[in-house]
């Protein structure tokens, strides 16, 4: 089992290594009015609490905090690093986290340079807040930089509580168009990360995707070679693991939070 700040330093150069592919080493402007107009811009979007940043994408680092990240999550904009708030998204979220990003870097690549500040990113994941509860929070990411090589300098991320209006744990990746660009939503994003914490052994597993197409336990059996006893046995188990009492009650759970 890795310790928490393993975990965090992991994260770190994970994400450093999914932002070399959408940005190089160029220099940061003056942006301060660019900012405020991409601020109110942003404003049309929010559904709860927020606060919001601008990362430095270059240098993995954020240029700015608001203060009103204390009223989201509890902690001062002093103390939030790059570092410390990867550290803090939950462990079954980091892997999404990773893949999303990975996603907009494919993305952006296809794009022309005069579309890149014409999109805006979107996901959710959950992260830690400073009374040791997990919030959801929508992540919405606009491009306020970037150069003629197409490489992306700064971001204005917004994050945004949304945990009373998603209970599900299934998170989705949008690109969403602004100035007539086309928008994409509810993105394939490839695992390139492994998400989530391995709650089923690989047998379960299969079981659990036949159970979902409607799969009798004699006809399961048959198809993994088997028997009844055995995938009776782990329907027991698979039930225990989600704390739920029906093969019903049990799929919706695992199709409702994402669980495999």
């Amino acid at each position: 089992m890795q310790s928490g700040e393993n975990m965090a330093i992991k994260l770190f150069t994970e994400t450093r290594k999914v932002w070399e592919n959408i940005t190089s080493t160029g220099n940061i402007q003056d942006i301060e009015l660019e900012i405020e107009f991409q601020k109110k811009l942003l404003e049309f979007f929010h559904i709860g609490d927020f606060y919001f940043m601008l990362v430095d994408i270059s240098n993995a680092r954020f240029k700015y905090v608001s203060p009103a990240i204390t009223n989201v999550l509890g902690y001062k904009p002093e103390e939030a690093t790059m570092e410390f708030i990867l550290s803090k998204i939950h462990p079954d979220d980091q892997g999404v986290f990773l893949n999303n990003e990975k996603e907009v870097g494919n993305f952006f690549a296809t794009l022309k340079n005069e579309q890149i500040p014409k999109y805006k990113i979107r996901y959710d994941y959950r992260i830690l807040n400073s009374a040791g509860e997990y919030i959801r929070i929508l992540q919405q990411a606009i491009t306020v930089q970037y150069d003629d090589d197409n490489n992306v300098l700064m971001t204005l991320v917004v994050h945004t509580n949304i945990t009373h209006l998603k209970k599900s744990n299934t998170s989705v990746l949008s690109f969403i168009g602004m100035d007539g660009e086309p928008s994409f939503y509810d993105v394939d994003v490839e695992k390139a990360y492994p998400t989530g914490h391995q709650l089923f052994t690989k047998r379960e597993t299969e079981i659990i995707k036949l159970i979902l197409k409607g799969e009798q336990s004699a006809a399961i059996a048959k198809k993994l070679f088997i028997s009844t006893h055995t995938v009776n046995t782990h329907r027991k188990n698979i039930l225990a693991k989600t704390n739920t009492k029906t093969t019903i009650e049990f799929a919706i759970k695992v199709i409702s939070e994402g669980l495999l």
